[in-house]
């Protein structure tokens, strides 16, 4: 077994890279964590979304936290964001969720928060890492066995939390919107037709898809990843606007009314100019990562506020946002974070603060609201590898040889008027190429020769490897 966690908790393919016994050994390592730092009995919260394999990821973590002498307080399926809001709001130790977000139904995974509700930092992984595979010996009670115990209903707090976002606009009177939800078959459906209704959301009307999981058909052409679908709906049924979540709903994206896809940078950009002139965009910054669009560099050179850039990830988006107090940060897939609300992403509450604008504009368009930023035309290659190569051997890949000088060519060729970034996917067997610039033609030429290098690479590897 290689290394675990990636840039968003422990993820794989259910019963095969991710096992009932990995999520056993979380469980016992993370009890005994949690029973060192406090010397009495901790309790978890243990959420998760629709997938077939989170009743038994469930169980193989409440086992291991039960045995480990810690109390597993079981919150059913809700939302990642909700896990983090009931650590919090019920005293608890930490919060696991059981997802693999945006992935398809046969991956799984593990998101484990600390007490504040904020994801754990690097060197905390690292430490329960070494424990989950036995570098650190593990010493469980042997008489101080835990509890479990239903916590389903406490989803309501959360529920009321998120609606409480829209009450703060008042909204014009005579106004009318209806508003599209794609729920992805996921964690959205426990809750967000329970936010998203006529009472809260100003008397307006809201409209569901993809909101009947079977435990395989979450993110199945559905989703804030696979938007042509909402999008569509949108244009065709005059719709004011469409509202894609992901699978455990940490992510949000958007549709405007003619259908035209609004990305997370975007969103981000439409918050911090209105933060802005609230006065509320601390520090006068937005926080974002090295993925972001050129675009939204220029709109807040426009708009006047500061950008602060970031490795690939939510959670160096968040660990920035605290050291710097800012307000508003997020990604260009729709992970945004609202500090003021939130401890992570959150997708409802998004939704939510997109509404509330809506309602505050009545007179605009959505397509017209969020036309602060003009992304440029960038597109993104994913490349599969074999899943045998662990994160650190995707990165050497492409550091050397004829992908490092194939880079090099093109990156000089789009000068500054453009940008390359080659990455390692941190969750999935992938190498990302992401590039950006004033030519989608050009763009597209370029990754093919990137993509072409990346595969000549690894088809090199492995015929080395059988010589």
């Amino acid at each position: 077994m290689g290394k675990l966690f990636g840039t968003d908790g422990i993820r794989g393919v259910a019963g095969e890279e991710l096992t009932a016994d990995c999520a056993y050994r979380l469980g016992l390592s993370l009890a005994e964590m949690l029973r060192a730092a406090k010397n009495s009995k901790p309790k978890v919260i243990i959420g998760k979304d629709t997938r077939l394999s989170g009743d038994m990821f469930e169980a193989a973590l409440t086992a291991g936290l039960c045995a480990g002498g810690t109390d597993a307080l079981l919150a059913g399926i809700v939302p990642t964001p909700a896990v983090a809001y009931l650590t919090v709001r019920l005293g608890a130790d930490a919060g696991v969720m059981i997802s693999a977000s945006h992935n398809p139904s046969e991956y799984n995974g593990l998101k484990v928060f600390g007490s504040g509700g904020y994801k754990l930092s690097d060197e905390t992984e690292q430490e329960l890492e070494r424990m989950i595979l036995g570098d650190i010996p593990l010493s469980p009670p042997s008489r101080e066995i835990g509890r479990v115990c239903d916590v389903s209903a406490s989803i309501s707090d959360y529920i009321g939390h998120i609606a409480s976002v829209m009450a703060e606009t008042a909204p014009v009177p005579g106004t009318f919107k209806r508003v599209l939800f794609d729920l992805s078959n996921g964690s959205a459906s426990a809750t967000a037709k329970k936010i998203f209704n006529p009472v809260t959301m100003y008397g307006w009307h809201a409209d569901f898809i993809a909101y009947d999981p079977d435990g395989i058909n979450i993110n199945e052409n559905c989703g804030s990843t696979q938007m042509d679908k909402l999008c569509e709906l949108v244009a065709s049924g005059g719709y004011d606007l469409g509202v894609a979540f992901d699978g455990d709903a940490d992510r949000c994206l958007l549709a405007d009314e003619r259908g035209n896809l609004i990305d997370g940078d975007m969103i981000v950009a439409r918050l911090a100019v209105e933060l802005l002139r609230e006065g509320k965009l601390t520090g006068g910054t937005a926080v974002v990562t090295k993925l972001t669009n050129l675009g939204f560099h220029r709109a807040a050179k426009k708009y006047g506020f500061s950008v602060a850039v970031t490795d690939v990830g939510d959670k160096y988006v968040l660990e920035e946002m605290l050291r710097g107090g800012y307000a508003v940060g997020g990604e260009q897939s729709g992970h945004i974070i609202l500090s003021g609300y939130a401890t992570t992403g959150d997708g409802q509450l998004t939704a939510a603060k997109v509404l509330s604008l809506l309602a505050k504009y009545p007179e605009q368009r959505v397509s017209e609201l969020f036309s602060v930023m003009q992304p440029l035309p960038q597109i993104t290659v994913n490349v599969r590898v074999p899943a045998s190569m662990s994160p650190d051997d995707r990165k050497k890949l492409i550091s050397v040889g004829s992908i490092a000088e194939c880079a090099e060519r093109v990156t000089a060729a789009l000068g500054d008027s453009g940008r390359l970034v080659l990455r390692p996917s941190g969750t999935e067997s992938l190498i990302r190429i992401m590039l950006e610039g004033e030519c989608e033609s050009q763009l597209t030429s370029y990754a093919e020769e990137l993509k072409s290098a990346i595969l000549c690479a690894v088809e090199s590897a492995d015929d080395s490897k059988t010589a």
